[in-house]
């Protein structure tokens, strides 16, 4: 986690300056994300607070996003790392929201993605949304570069 710290603190700072909070709606990366941004001094100035919702359990339960608002969609996709950040963003009240959602390894995931996937996205004045591959299957380090992507995307949202 020590190569995300910089990332998050970066990203720590710019919110603070502007008064602004993020919620975090994470799935693969495990929660190494709210980690990060967690290890930084005055984290309660700018963390609303997050979920790992990796699986149907913990989508309905920690972001109550029911199987109807799936219809046409699936996860490990841009559309629903949208619809986790968007949701995110609402139930805690936050400027910003940041979703993750992918396949670590060593397989991929049952939606036929390769190990080494993942899709984010960011919600607040402007969306966007994104798609990783690492073609890689080793687990541990498919987390940490997922986790260090999105981070880097959000730092940029923030510019």
């Amino acid at each position: 986690m020590l190569d995300l710290l910089p990332r998050a603190e970066a990203i720590a700072a710019r919110l603070k300056e502007r008064g602004e909070t993020i919620a975090i709606a994470e799935s693969s990366t495990g929660g190494l994300i709210s980690a990060a941004l967690l290890a930084v001094p005055g984290a309660s100035a700018y963390f609303l607070g997050g979920g790992v919702i990796y699986t149907q359990q913990a989508r309905r339960a920690l972001l109550d996003i029911q199987d109807d608002a799936l219809v046409g969609m699936r996860a490990s996709t841009e559309a629903y790392a949208l619809l986790l950040a968007r949701t995110a963003r609402q139930r805690f009240g936050s400027v910003w929201a940041l979703s993750e959602t992918g396949a670590t390894g060593p397989t991929g995931n049952r939606y036929g993605d390769a190990a080494g996937h993942s899709c984010f996205a960011i919600v607040g004045e402007r969306e966007r949304a994104g798609t990783l591959e690492t073609g890689s299957s080793d687990r541990v380090a498919n987390m940490r570069a997922f986790a260090a992507a999105a981070l880097d995307h959000l730092a940029e949202s923030l510019r």
